[in-house]
C-alpha cells in the first residue's frame, strides 16, 4: 500500500506583521491580506497609536515595503534596517520560528480563513505570554 499525502494545488496568502520587544515582552501584530506599503503603512500607523508614550526601534529587512519612498513614519518609531542575509538579527524572526513550528507545521488547512484563525490564535497567544515573548528574545536583550 502506497500512503497517500494531500497537497495544495492552489496558492493564497495572508500575511502578519509585527514586533515585538525583549526588554518588555509586548508584541504587536497586524494581519493582512497584503504585503506592500500601504499594509505596512497602517501597521507602522497602529503601533505608534498603541505606542504612543514609547519610543520605538523598528528592526526590519530591507524589502521592498520597509525601504519605499512612500512609507509613512511616525515620530516615535525609528527604523533600523538590518545587513542583507541576516534574519537571525531580528528577534521578531524567533516569534515566526516558534509559531511555524508549533502551529503550522505539517499541518494542511482547507481554506485560507482557516490559515488565518490559525495565524490569528497563535499571535493571540504570544500577545498575552509576555513571559515568553521575554523567553523566545532573551538573546537580542543588551545587558
Amino acid at each position: 500500500m502506497i500512503p497517500s499525502v494531500a497537497k495544495q494545488m492552489i496558492r493564497e496568502y495572508i500575511y502578519a506583521y509585527s514586533a515585538l520587544s525583549p526588554q518588555t515582552g509586548d508584541c504587536f501584530s497586524v494581519i493582512s491580506p497584503f504585503c506592500n506599503t500601504d499594509a505596512m503603512n497602517v501597521f507602522l500607523q497602529q503601533l505608534s497609536v498603541q505606542y504612543s508614550n514609547y519610543r520605538i526601534i523598528l528592526i526590519l529587512d530591507k524589502a521592498g515595503w520597509h525601504i519605499s519612498q512612500t512609507l509613512k513614519i511616525a515620530e516615535n518609531i525609528k527604523l533600523l534596517h538590518l545587513n542583507p542575509y541576516s534574519p537571525e538579527h531580528n528577534p521578531v524572526e524567533l516569534l515566526w520560528r516558534e509559531i511555524r513550528r508549533k502551529y503550522f507545521h505539517n499541518i494542511i488547512f482547507n481554506s485560507l480563513d482557516e490559515v488565518e484563525t490559525t495565524l490569528a490564535e497563535a499571535l493571540l497567544k504570544y500577545h498575552q505570554q509576555q513571559e515568553d515573548i521575554k523567553k523566545l528574545s532573551n538573546g537580542f536583550l543588551p545587558y
